[in-house]
C-alpha cells in the first residue's frame, strides 16, 4: 500500500477570488451573449461564484503523489504521482503579478501542448509558490532514489529460481527451434 501521508498543504491567495471575478467580467464584456448577464454578476453573482470557486481549491503534497483539485461546475482533480513530474514552472503575466499571484504549471511525462494539455495541471495563487515548489522537487528526487534503490536491489533466492527456470524454458525452446529448422 502506497504511503499517502500529507507533507505539506497548499494555501491559497485570497486575491484568487478578484481575480477570477475580473476574469469572467473580461470574458463576459467581449461576449454577446455575456451583456445580458453582467449585471447579474456585478450585483452579487460574480462575487458569490468567484467565493465559491476559490473554496474548491485544493493541493496535497503526499511522499509519493501530488493531488490537486478546484472547480464549480466542471470539478477537476488530478493526481500526480512526483516521479512523473518533468517540469514545474511559474508564470506571473502582468495581470496576475498586479494582483501578487503566481500561476505554477506542472508538466509531466509527454505533457505540453495539443492533445497532451491533459498531462498538464495549473495552480493558481499557492502562496509561498517558491518554497511549495522547492518541497515538491525535493520530495520528487526521494521518490526517485527510493524506486532506483528498489530497483538495483539483489534478487531473492526465489527470484532467482524463478529467473533459472524460466531461462531454461526459453534454452529448451530455442534447442528445439534450432533442430526444426536443421530438419528443414
Amino acid at each position: 500500500m502506497e504511503n499517502n501521508e500529507v507533507i505539506r498543504s497548499a494555501t491559497f491567495n485570497p486575491k484568487v477570488k478578484t481575480y477570477i471575478f475580473l476574469v469572467v467580467l473580461f470574458y463576459l464584456l467581449i461576449s454577446v451573449i455575456g451583456w445580458v448577464i453582467i449585471p447579474f454578476w456585478l450585483f452579487g453573482l460574480g462575487q458569490w461564484l468567484s467565493n465559491k470557486f476559490f473554496h474548491t481549491l485544493t493541493c496535497q503534497l503526499t511522499k509519493k503523489q501530488l493531488k490537486f483539485s478546484k472547480g464549480l461546475i466542471l470539478h477537476i482533480e488530478k493526481t500526480i504521482p512526483l516521479e512523473n513530474i518533468q517540469d514545474l514552472s511559474f508564470i506571473g503575466g502582468p495581470i496576475l503579478r498586479a494582483f501578487g499571484l503566481t500561476l505554477i504549471k506542472v508538466e509531466t511525462a509527454g505533457g505540453g501542448g495539443g492533445p497532451h494539455a491533459n498531462n498538464m495541471m495549473s495552480m493558481i495563487g499557492v502562496e509561498n509558490a517558491e518554497e511549495f515548489k522547492m518541497l515538491i522537487l525535493n520530495q520528487r528526487e526521494i521518490v526517485i532514489k527510493e524506486k532506483n534503490q528498489h530497483s538495483f536491489a539483489a534478487p531473492t533466492n526465489s527470484e532467482n529460481n524463478l529467473n533459472d527456470k524460466l531461462l531454461t524454458e526459453i534454452k529448451n525452446e530455442l534447442v528445439e527451434i534450432k533442430k526444426a529448422l536443421t530438419k528443414v
